[in-house]
């Protein structure tokens, strides 16, 4: 059968991306995006790969400024034929769903989430962007309005969906009203060594962006400065998180992978304050022995065992975590590093690979037969 891949966009190589990449070493295949930047693509499985991009390429700024071209994105999507090919697979966080299919096709969804920012984060996204008032929030929530119609017309053109965690599967089954079979998105935990010798420092890594909540777990450590913050990451809240970091806190910006890697293993616990859908670097940790602490929300409640692995906070306030912390370092020494590495690997590439290749298969037999 011939086969094609649908990503919404290769300007990065994130969690999606890893998603994306293991999908394409399944099944090796033409892949259509909205956009794609070359060079953020090098040395990975997509530098060589038949890539097929929208019209929106083509735009100013595009490989940067993308999501300015937000209204046009439906219309990019639909614009892909894909009627040469007998199966399509999408990797979905926008709009890679929406594309046209006919009923000799099937189309199989990986979906990440619906789209955050048009429904479950509206609000919010409206108020940390600074559209929620004024002339451009009045076009904004247009805009989304438009996007959140478009999305859901479209759910019927996915034959099944494949939810990254049962979080997002209670999202697709309330936002779009279909079920979904959950298989967790890869982690690559053959990278990282379990370290038991663990040093005196808390780390976090994210992209410094605005849900992250970087700057809840900065200002939690202005309130502990006989404790070390190492944070890894960059993004457009740098600026605004060194100014709130303490003496204790050492901001390290992006890293690459060999330096993060080996704070990961040396680190004393990871902090995650997001709500993510899945959460892929709370794994990581995991999978280098080392114990998580994080907001008791989203996707990383299904990768972390209360107690064992890691603990919870539960609200995403400073004095929640300060407390999460506490109790965290008096129960220290019960944290295994072997057991913590073992429960990472449940979300191991080969199995998300093994998983995903016979949903494929059994949807397949079943649609055609």
């Amino acid at each position: 059968m011939k086969m094609a891949l649908v990503h919404d966009w290769l300007t990065t190589l994130a969690g999606a991306e890893k998603v994306l990449e293991a999908i394409y070493e399944l099944y090796p295949s033409p892949i259509y995006t909205l956009i794609k930047d070359e060079n953020k693509l090098k040395a990975s499985v997509f530098e060589k790969a038949d890539i097929r991009t929208s019209f929106i390429q083509k735009f100013p700024n595009a490989k940067t400024k993308y999501r300015n071209y937000l209204p046009f994105f439906p219309l990019a999507i639909e614009q892909f034929d894909l009627a040469e090919y007998d199966v399509v697979i999408s990797s979905s966080h926008a709009v890679a769903k929406g594309v046209i299919t006919n009923s000799n096709q099937v189309h199989i969804c990986y979906c990440h989430t619906p789209i955050r920012y048009a429904w479950d984060l509206y609000h919010k996204y409206l108020e940390e962007t600074g559209l929620s008032r004024g002339v451009r929030g009045f076009i904004a929530k247009i805009i989304l309005h438009y996007i959140r119609v478009w999305d859901y017309t479209t759910v019927n053109r996915v034959d099944y969906f494949v939810a990254n965690s049962k979080y997002v599967a209670r999202r697709i089954r309330k936002i779009y009203r279909r079920e979904s079979t959950v298989i967790y998105p890869p982690v690559d935990v053959s990278k990282f060594e379990v370290y038991t010798r663990k040093g005196d420092f808390y780390l976090t890594v994210s992209r410094l962006v605005p849900y992250k909540k970087i700057d809840l777990i900065v200002e939690a450590f202005a309130k502990m400065p006989d404790k070390k913050l190492i944070v890894i990451g960059d993004g457009p809240e740098l600026g605004k998180i060194r100014k709130k970091a303490g003496k204790n806190v050492e901001i390290l910006g992006y890293q690459p992978f060999e330096v993060l890697r080996e704070y990961m293993r040396s680190a004393k616990a990871f902090i995650f304050a997001a709500e993510e859908d899945f959460g892929i670097v709370p794994v990581e940790a995991q999978a280098c022995g080392t114990p998580v602490i994080a907001y008791r929300r989203g996707g990383v409640t299904e990768s972390v065992i209360d107690g064992k692995t890691g603990i919870f906070f539960k609200e995403q306030t400073v004095d929640s975590l300060v407390e999460a912390i506490k109790t965290f370092e008096k129960l220290e020494d019960k944290f295994d590093p072997l057991e913590i590495r073992k429960n990472a690997e449940r979300f191991s590439k080969d199995k998300f690979k093994t998983e995903f290749k016979r949903f494929v298969e059994e949807k397949l037999e079943e649609y055609f037969c």
